[in-house]
């Protein structure tokens, strides 16, 4: 009988927008695992000391490299992938996580602000798959997670910009998945539920003092490891067999509870 690999070790992986939240908890997570991150963050005296901790970490059996990005910016990206391979000699995983949102009525919503929303998560993303994907395939493969949400697969008031996006990332993972399965590369997507984030701490008031155990599955609100730990098993030989999959992690409802779709601040 085949036992599944779960691990990462010896990897290398990009993990954008990790400076907080559920980027900064994959790439402690991979790091973990003996993977060698380059984590990424618009600002560098924000991601600097995430990786710094993950440098000083006794548990990290991998490095962390820090670099200022927007993956707005298509060069600053290309650039971003380059000094990864050239640090630690090449990509094996790339997570997309970067994102943002605002929440506000659809008539409230100019032009200009849709149009930002899909900028950062739609082209974010397809900026990171495409300067990736190009070193991957020079090299015989590679795994990429697209992050989505909930609020991509169902409706929720006040997030018609996001939720657009976040469905727009699910169909493009599906679709690149297709074309570049001959090339050796996986391609899957991760819709959280309600996690809890400084940016989710910021809206509801929810802090970790709040927080259920872990190990309660009865809950609303995740935690960052919870998603960065489903991750790794798509990153590793254990989810060989999966690619083109969305794969939703919202914990287990409470009755008359709907939080999940009023809000996905997961980012």
């Amino acid at each position: 009988m085949h036992t599944p690999d779960f691990g990462v070790a010896g990897e290398t992986a990009i993990v954008t927008g990790a400076s907080q939240g559920i980027g900064k908890s994959i790439a402690e997570t991979l790091a973990a695992g003996g993977a060698n991150v380059a984590i990424c963050s618009r600002e560098m005296d924000r991601v600097g000391p995430v990786a710094e901790a993950i440098n000083d970490s006794d548990e990290a059996e991998g490095e962390a490299l820090a670099v200022e990005c927007n993956v707005r910016d298509r060069e600053a990206v290309e650039e971003f992938v380059e000094e990864t391979v050239e640090e630690f000699g090449g990509l094996d995983i790339l997570v997309n996580n970067a994102g943002g949102e605002f929440v506000a009525p659809f008539e409230d919503i100019s032009a200009n602000g849709f149009e930002a929303i899909l900028e950062l998560n739609v082209m974010g993303t397809v900026h990171g798959m495409q300067a990736a994907g190009e070193v991957m395939r020079e090299n015989g493969g590679g795994r990429i997670v697209n992050m989505a949400s909930v609020n991509g697969q169902h409706p929720a008031p006040g997030e018609s910009h996001y939720g657009t996006a976040k469905a727009g990332i699910i169909r493009l993972t599906e679709t690149v998945a297709t074309e570049w399965a001959d090339d050796g590369i996986r391609v899957n997507c991760v819709a959280p539920g309600l996690v809890q984030t400084p940016g989710v701490a910021e809206t509801l008031g929810i802090d970790s003092e709040d927080m259920p155990p872990r190990e309660q599955v009865d809950r609303r609100i995740g935690h960052g490891e919870d998603i960065a730990d489903l991750v790794q098993f798509l990153v590793s030989p254990a989810a060989a067999f999966m690619t083109g999959e969305t794969v939703t992690a919202k914990g287990v409802p409470r009755p008359g509870n709907s939080m999940e779709h009023d809000l996905g601040l997961q980012n």
